[in-house]
């Protein structure tokens, strides 16, 4: 923050009329002293990275620059935070903690591409697969030596977990899994990061064994050749193109034609695809929706945070900005004191409030949750 000589005189007598203490709002609001402490020192070490800064303008930037500029930003922060956090004595895992949301967005405007690897692409992992998948594919993640996205989505379906239409069917002779997308609706569409910058996926398909349908499965899907970055034979890969916002997210499509996974690559870490076709069902089918649950939780948090952001920068410019005389010996009011722009503020920030309220206590159902799904109870799971 700018010393107070730099500070816009409005902006100081409005905050000098403050009833509460704002410094006990903001221990509440990030956590206490420690994590202020923590989210203060990555700011510092951020802001004092020259490497994090936009090259260009991006709105002088073309799509493709931007995605350029995105990617390049994020492998750099990648780097450079990992380096940090093994310097303190932490694992990479804690870059999405570090790169929270609001830094992550401050320093890369059309949205990191790499968010989606960590915030779906290794939970997936850790939450469907079994200990001896997690051994294969996890630390190679945190590693980001294959990056990930997670394909869900298609043009005729999303959440819509039933009316999904991409189709794994096992071939007992081969042991291998043949998936397909039967149609143009089910093609895999928006996933982020898929258009160019992962190698390999969480798809979400229909499973067929023996015959018989067993539901939706998550399985670990290499789209893209490790070492040229072309995609594999049997896909049909691409970007949507350019979108309102979020241009740096990367969002592809991907369709599928008779293309071979090993068995093994289903995740089994709650239901099993044995090697005679046999299909042994997880404690609770809810259980394939954990990942979408994770990131609607995390939706959640992220939204207290970007409206609380929204908020401040319109109530400060509202303090800063006058306009139009009401009395004709004094000077112009400021357009926070006009109760339209009150009206239309005000509300914004109670709103932010009540969502990190919920989000805090959807957080801490989730946690609980986790703890008991490792003792095989599913109690929690329906209200959640």
């Amino acid at each position: 923050m700018p010393s107070g000589s730099a500070v816009n005189k409005d902006l100081l007598d409005e905050r000098s009329k403050c009833t509460f203490d704002k410094d006990e709002f903001t221990l509440w609001w990030v956590g206490g002293k420690e994590k202020l402490n923590a989210k203060r020192d990555r700011e510092h070490f951020c802001m004092n990275q020259p490497e994090f800064r936009d090259s260009v303008p991006l709105h002088f930037a073309s799509h493709q620059e931007v995605y350029e500029e995105t990617i390049r930003k994020a492998t750099t922060i990648f780097s450079k935070t990992r380096e940090l956090l093994k310097k303190q004595g932490y694992d990479a895992n804690n870059f999405v903690n570090f790169m929270d949301i609001m830094l992550g967005d401050g320093f890369i405007r059309e949205v990191n591409p790499l968010r989606i690897h960590f915030s779906m692409f290794i939970p997936s992992i850790k939450a469907h697969g079994s200990a001896e998948q997690q051994d294969r594919w996890l630390q190679k993640a945190v590693n980001c030596e294959i990056i990930g996205s997670y394909a869900q989505t298609e043009l005729g379906h999303g959440t819509f977990l039933r009316g999904l239409e991409t189709t794994a069917t096992f071939d007992e002779e081969t042991d291998e899994i043949v998936i397909n997308s039967p149609r143009l609706s089910s093609y895999k569409w928006w996933p982020g990061a898929l258009g160019h910058t992962v190698n390999h996926c969480i798809v979400i398909a229909k499973l067929y064994s023996k015959g018989r349908y067993h539901g939706v499965n998550p399985f670990m899907v290499q789209i893209r050749d490790e070492e040229t970055h072309m995609p594999l034979s049997g896909l049909e890969i691409g970007e949507i193109g350019h979108k309102v916002g979020f241009n740096g997210v990367n969002n592809g499509f991907l369709g599928f034609k008779n293309f071979r996974i090993p068995r093994s690559n289903m995740l089994m870490k709650n239901a099993k695809l044995l090697r005679d076709g046999t299909y042994q069902k997880p404690i609770s089918s809810v259980l394939n929706y954990g990942t979408m649950v994770f990131v609607r939780v995390i939706i959640t948090r992220n939204m207290a945070q970007l409206l609380a952001k929204a908020a401040t920068i319109a109530v400060r410019y509202s303090c800063v900005r006058r306009q139009s005389v009401i009395d004709p010996n004094k000077p112009e009011v400021q357009v926070i004191d006009h109760q339209t722009q009150q009206v239309k503020l005000l509300p914004q920030i109670a709103k932010a409030i009540a969502l990190k309220l919920t989000a805090d206590n959807l957080w801490k159902m989730y946690e609980a949750t986790q703890v008991d799904l490792e003792t095989g109870n599913t109690d929690r799971l329906p209200e959640l």
